[in-house]
């Protein structure tokens, strides 16, 4: 096997954006999703990667440790780390950060439109028994969460997992989880703005009623309706929401 060529790796870029770690891990992704890079390639060693990049060893191994937990590559005995067959199949990633950012939060709540109003239709077409009875479960554990004065985050995004899961489509579910990781800020804002306001609450409740209801009747058209309005009033409630919600963080319901 032909010893890899450091020079076709590519620089570290702005040195503003994230640790020595971060850069290096960005320029060696950059170098595997290379056309010219092939699964099997052998990645340079530690010593040329610190003389290439001009950081240390610990910086390397914690890049190539990043990179191991992503998949992209694999140690071989005797070949050394080498790029992963599957290493140019691309994940899936949001590269955008909610926190204190209302733009960001209403890309993330406009991307929701599609998936939530499928789910819902696929659900009310698709539903088991058993799955009705979790959706409404779902429900029940908002109210509860509500009453007991918590923020009903989690149990808001239960409630929308639970759809998920009743479109009968396996993809749903790792779908909205890996979604809900950037929707559980806008959720969180909502509810807190709704403590002051409990007439939004009630609204939210009653658009998640309509939800269910349509599920539960078996009316695909209504529950893609149903949810599609939930979604858009969310985003109107974002837009509206008080300003220190956006620039306080620690303030915000939790």
């Amino acid at each position: 096997m032909s010893r890899p060529d450091s020079s076709a790796l590519p620089p570290l870029k702005d040195a503003s954006k994230g640790t020595l770690a971060d850069q290096v891990t960005t320029a060696l992704k950059a170098h595997i999703s290379s056309s010219a890079t092939l699964p099997g390639s052998r990645l340079p060693t530690e010593p040329v990667l610190c003389e290439r990049y001009g950081v240390s060893r610990t910086v390397i191994r914690e890049a190539i440790s990043r990179l191991k937990s992503a998949g992209l590559v694999e140690v071989r005995q005797g070949s050394g780390t080498v790029v992963s067959e599957g290493a140019h199949i691309k994940a899936f990633t949001l590269d955008l950060d909610v926190t204190g950012s209302i733009e960001a939060v209403l890309r993330v709540t406009e991307l929701r439109r599609g998936i939530e109003g499928e789910a819902a239709a696929l659900a009310a077409q698709r539903h088991t028994p058993r799955q009705l009875q979790a959706i409404e479960a779902a429900l029940k554990a908002i109210d509860d969460a509500e009453h007991e004065g918590h923020d009903g985050v989690e149990e808001d995004l239960g409630f929308h997992l639970s759809i998920s899961y009743a479109t009968g489509n396996p993809l749903y579910p790792p779908l909205h989880e890996f979604i809900a990781q950037f929707v559980k800020e806008a959720i969180r804002i909502t509810r807190s703005n709704e403590e002051r306001r409990r007439d939004m609450a009630r609204t939210v409740r009653i658009e998640h009623y309509a939800i269910y209801t349509a599920i539960a009747a078996g009316d695909c058209v209504a529950a893609r309706d149903a949810a599609l309005t939930h979604i858009n009033n969310a985003v109107e409630r974002l837009k509206n929401a008080d300003l220190a919600f956006w620039q306080n963080p620690a303030g915000r319901g939790g």
